[in-house]
């Protein structure tokens, strides 16, 4: 009989690395566009996010997909899955 827990839906994004400093852990940059309610622009809005790369390879400029985890440290929660370029 299969036991009826299901892969988790994890969240996913891509962005760009920023920082490659520490070891095993790179920083990364999403860019989001959002319009101003009042004056009906646009704006950038960015977030940084500290993902665990085990092997060091993403460097600063590559842009990765990374996604959600178990906590790992006080701030990473996030995992890289791949370089994209």
């Amino acid at each position: 009989m299969e036991s009826n827990k299901s892969k988790k839906n994890t969240r996913r994004f891509q962005g760009i690395v920023v920082s490659d400093k520490m070891d095993k852990t790179r920083v990364v940059v999403i860019t989001n566009l959002k319009w101003h309610p009042k004056y009906k622009k646009q704006y950038k809005v960015s977030k940084k996010y500290k993902i665990h790369d085990e092997k060091n390879q993403a460097k600063v400029g590559n842009e990765v997909i990374f996604q959600e985890c178990r906590p790992l440290s006080k701030d990473k929660r996030w995992r890289l899955i791949k370089i994209v370029k």
